[in-house]
């Protein structure tokens, strides 16, 4: 696969260069390495699409798995939660089982994290305006970056699969919040 849209929001791809060179390699490496014709293996059976071969991605996912893990990335990183209790209302106790959980990073190595994102459009967000936030303040991770299929891409999955030209667009009419943190956002085709 290939980069082929770079969007830096809040100078991530500045501090990303300047300071991780050799894990933004990394990456881009990952990426090169991924051969994205093997994955085109879905048949769809969407009634807009009946039929059509679409890329597939959770074979996409485990091909990146491999690449990033066969580079020492750490990959599935997780940061405890307990969730707190006191809004229960009195009468309610909850289980302890649903009191604690943990939230998941794709990929961390040397306090970069990395998500691999073929999904809907909510976890793109989610990813750079929470996630990587939530991993910063438990200091796993300094600046993150979030790789993304172009629309091209994405117009060959399932439906409802987005795309950087869309979520670069909402990044920038949302503006840039101090508690964000530096992201390089790579769109990539194949």
């Amino acid at each position: 696969m290939k980069i082929s849209g770079v969007y830096s929001f809040k100078h991530g791809k500045e501090i990303i260069e300047a300071e991780f060179a050799s894990e933004l390699q990394e990456i881009k490496q990952v990426i090169a390495a991924v051969d994205g014709t093997k994955h085109k293996t879905k048949v769809s059976r969407e009634k807009t699409m009946p039929g059509r071969i679409l890329y597939e991605p959770s074979s996409l996912n485990r091909a990146f798995e491999r690449e990033f893990e066969a580079l020492n990335w750490q990959s599935k990183y997780k940061v405890p939660c307990e969730y707190p209790t006191e809004y229960y209302t009195s009468d309610y106790t909850p289980p302890a089982s649903l009191t604690t959980a943990s939230r998941e990073m794709d990929f961390v190595k040397n306090r970069v994290g990395v998500e691999v994102q073929f999904g809907k459009y909510a976890f793109m967000v989610y990813n750079v305006c929470a996630k990587m936030t939530i991993f910063h303040n438990h200091g796993a991770i300094d600046v993150g970056v979030e790789i993304v299929p172009l629309k091209e891409l994405a117009s060959e999955m399932s439906t409802g699969v987005s795309y950087f030209e869309q979520f670069v667009w909402d990044l920038e009419h949302r503006g840039v919040a101090d508690i964000d943190i530096p992201v390089l956002v790579l769109g990539i085709t194949v």
